[in-house]
């Protein structure tokens, strides 16, 4: 049986065993290469990615005492009624847009009823605005509901025009 290494004396054996040509040394060179290659890659995608942090929420501070409020502009004036329903059933407090000379300007009212019991209720009037049109939101049946109001001027100003208790019920 030959002897099949480099130094052997059979010259018609091209390439003897064990030992690569050059195109051979390549194709591993460059298969460890791909090999290695997906290895680091699947690596990367295998591993727990980070949770992005969600912050917690900080609850708003509910303020149950009125504030100052705002005047408009004498030509974007706008009226609303803030008043509440009266039945101990179902206690609502209703806003009511009673107009002005901003009727035809203001674009939006925000709404903010604060509750005795803690409870913030939004709510938003949107054009076409109109006289007589209205919001209504839960209330309770306590003396110390407060209701904000808020105007939106054309520029996109908020301006407050209302903050205020509203009594469950008046006795006249």
């Amino acid at each position: 049986m030959p002897i099949l290494f480099p130094d052997c004396k059979n010259r018609n054996i091209k390439y003897a065993l064990g030992i690569l040509s050059g195109m051979k040394k390549k194709i591993v060179i460059v298969s460890v290469f791909v090999l290695f290659t997906i290895f680091v890659l699947a690596a990367g995608c295998t591993q727990p990615g980070t949770l992005p942090v969600t912050p917690t929420p900080t609850p708003p501070t509910v303020s149950l005492t009125p504030g100052p409020a705002q005047t408009l502009p004498g030509i974007w004036n706008i009226e609303v009624q803030v008043q509440s329903n009266g039945e101990a059933i179902d206690p609502q407090i209703i806003v009511i847009n009673r107009g002005g000379k901003g009727l035809n300007f203001i674009n939006e009212i925000d709404v903010r009823v604060t509750r005795s019991d803690g409870v913030v209720e939004e709510d938003k009037m949107v054009e076409p605005m109109s006289v007589g049109k209205q919001l209504i939101l839960k209330g309770t049946t306590q003396n110390n509901d407060r209701c904000e109001v808020w105007a939106i001027t054309p520029q996109g100003e908020r301006v407050k025009i209302y903050d205020a208790y509203v009594p469950f019920r008046t006795y006249n």
